[in-house]
């Protein structure tokens, strides 16, 4: 399992004493599918993530039940559709709170959120290592200089058809799109 040391004052995480740099758990878009939450927490379980971070859309309060599944902590950012935003920050323990997340983990900047509108000015800033979004529900995985950037594409399943999540191994500064469908 892995440990994670949270520095969340400073918004530094660091992969803990002995253990490799680590794995981060993306997911977007869950619009209230509990079993394909279910499913994608036991993909990042099983492939020891240290961190999950949630790019909004869960929709429900209900829908966060799952992520406590998670052998590690999970943050989060709202969507667009994300209604009773007081419930859905009460419920996940005050780890959805903001439109966007700027994080760093193992020394590298992390930038996640739901929607930007100036995404391409972000990725030509090359401030970030890796940059996470969700809101199209389409996955995607590309880098452009020294920045990764990702949707981890809908989880939820409903608008394509084709649940799918994310893991960046930060060691390698690689991301793969993993197919949630049976």
């Amino acid at each position: 399992m892995n440990h994670c040391r949270n520095s969340a004052k400073r918004g530094k995480i660091r992969a803990a004493e002995g253990e490799q740099e680590m794995k981060i758990g993306l997911i977007s878009d869950t619009h209230d599918n509990v079993p394909l939450v279910k499913k994608a927490v036991d993909v990042f379980n099983e492939q020891g993530v240290g961190l999950v971070f949630h790019a909004g859309d869960y929709v429900a309060p209900f829908s966060l039940k799952p992520l406590f599944g998670l052998r590690c902590d999970f943050k989060g950012v709202f969507g667009n559709n994300d209604g009773d935003r007081l419930l859905l920050q009460e419920v996940s323990k005050g780890r959805i709170s903001r439109d966007y997340i700027v994080e760093e983990v193992d020394g590298k900047k992390i930038l996640v959120g739901h929607r930007f509108d100036t995404l391409d000015a972000l990725i030509s800033s090359q401030q970030f290592s890796l940059i996470v979004h969700g809101h199209s529900h389409s996955a995607e995985l590309r880098r452009v200089g020294s920045t990764l950037v990702i949707n981890p594409g809908e989880c939820g399943g409903w608008l394509y058809g084709m649940p799918s999540i994310a893991i960046v191994d930060m060691g390698r500064h690689e991301g793969t799109i993993i197919s949630l469908a049976p």
